[in-house]
């Protein structure tokens, strides 16, 4: 039994994409430290007697003995403080049993010095959970979800290690964040969709919805005077060395890079319709295949837009409330910047998603019901 084509392209394409995944995780690597490292370490005792109380927050060391799980000094007993600076996101209490990362200086003495226990050792527990997830997507969707899965860790690699370097380096951020955009488009929708006429579909109404989304980002973050330093570490990061990045310019790329994920999975859904519509009725016209389309997208558009509302208001739920708790009037809510941000996040976003619905219609009225070869 002969293997169809169309399994070949799907699996040499699956196998391209992981290659170059993991390519990309061996590239722009940090330099080793030459100042120390960090290890994992266990907790096996604590003194909290440093430690003061003031209302809900905390202040002085907490002093801890520590045996390392890794690098040099693996299996020995260590002395490590952690100090805490009354600052509720960033302090933490260790109990005995704990596994936590300690950093430890090049040049140590392990019988005077006190190494510093920084945070919890989480990364095992987010790779457990990525594998939980990994294994539910693909005993649900089978290769389509394995393709899923490539593409979902394709996406994240290039963000890390390409946007991610090419924008601290300097490169203007709307571009480097639209050319991104353009490839994790075209490698996720071909990936998961294959090479077919749905494929090509999709990819040209969602990028046609990606950069209406670009320019409207672009005139209404100006327009509502938005430097874009409300963003997390925003600030931080100017203070850091990298005082020539354009926060503004972050701001825009990251509208249309956050949502368009939603903009691929409605360009997809009108595509995927509009394939199956010509399936079973292969003689109908391209103006019928449109309009079709259209109709899907109008059935989709309005729970896309309710998705990146709460998506975003759940990151900002604490915001919220604490101006609703000192009663606020609606006219200041929206006019503070980091409520704004969010406004113009979400309906641009939204905008993106309303326009792809009719683009990736037409577009599939022209190319799917296309009759030639």
């Amino acid at each position: 039994m002969s293997i169809k084509k169309s399994n070949v392209a799907d699996i040499a394409s699956a196998t391209l994409f992981a290659v170059l995944a993991i390519i990309l995780f061996f590239v722009n690597n940090p330099q080793p430290s030459n100042v120390g490292s960090k290890e994992v370490a266990k907790v096996l005792s604590v003194d909290n007697s440093q430690i003061q109380k003031m209302g809900l927050l905390l202040m002085g060391s907490q002093m801890l003995e520590v045996e390392v799980c890794s690098g040099k000094y693996v299996g020995e007993k260590l002395k490590a403080g952690n100090t805490l600076r009354a600052q509720m996101d960033l302090d933490k209490v260790f109990v005995v049993g704990d596994e936590i990362i300690v950093a430890i200086p090049a040049k140590f003495n392990p019988q005077k010095d006190i190494i510093n226990a920084q945070d919890y050792n989480r990364t095992s527990k987010a790779v457990w959970l990525f594998i939980l997830f990994s294994v539910l997507l693909v005993c649900f969707a089978g290769f389509t979800g394995a393709k899923a899965l490539l593409s979902f860790v394709f996406a994240f690699m290039f963000i890390w290690k390409v946007v991610v370097p090419a924008c601290l380096s300097g490169v203007n951020a709307i571009l480097i964040c639209f050319v991104a955009v353009a490839i994790l488009t075209f490698s996720i929708i071909f990936l998961v969709g294959g090479f077919s006429r749905k494929a090509i579909t999709a990819f040209g109404g969602a990028m046609l919805g990606i950069s209406s989304s670009c320019i409207m980002a672009w005139i209404f973050t100006h327009w509502f005077n938005i430097n874009g330093a409300t963003m997390p570490f925003s600030q931080a990061l100017l203070y850091s060395g990298h005082e020539y990045l354009k926060l503004s310019d972050l701001f825009i790329g990251g509208i249309f890079l956050s949502s368009s994920g939603a903009v691929m999975d409605l360009a997809m859904d009108v595509a995927a319709g509009q394939e199956e519509v010509y399936f079973h009725n292969p003689q109908i016209t391209k103006t019928q295949l449109a309009i079709s389309g259209w109709k899907i997208g109008k059935s989709v558009v309005g729970t896309m837009t309710t998705t990146l509302l709460l998506a975003y208001s759940g990151g900002y739920l604490t915001l919220i409330m604490a101006f609703t708790a000192e009663g606020v009037v609606a006219s200041d809510f929206i006019s503070n910047p980091y409520v704004v941000s969010e406004v113009v996040k979400t309906i641009i976003g939204s905008f993106g998603l309303v326009l792809v619905a009719p683009f990736t219609a037409i577009l599939g009225g022209f190319i799917i019901a296309f009759k030639g070869k």
